[in-house]
């Protein structure tokens, strides 16, 4: 049984970016929450500066949704040729 990839992304996509968009948003409303998670985020994602204002939970948003359909795509593809090749 193969994966749809664009599934897996679409889903990666929106638990990733919901998560990351959900953190930021929190964070704005209770300042010490996600901080580390923040400060990680951007340490990775260039053009995010950490915790900021709203346009900075966009921002880290919208990363989340393109890293998130990223490894989804990656990952389904991956599961798929391992299906081909028999491996279980």
């Amino acid at each position: 049984m193969s994966l749809s990839v664009r599934g897996v992304a679409l889903t990666a996509a929106i638990v990733w970016g919901g998560c990351m968009f959900v953190t930021g948003l929190i964070n704005l409303a209770f300042p010490s929450y996600g901080v580390a998670w923040l400060h990680l985020a951007a340490s990775i994602y260039p053009g995010y500066q950490g915790p900021g204002g709203l346009g900075s939970v966009l921002v880290v948003g919208v990363y989340g949704v393109i890293d998130g359909a990223a490894g989804g795509a990656i990952i389904g593809w991956l599961y798929n040729r391992a299906v081909a090749r028999g491996v279980h």
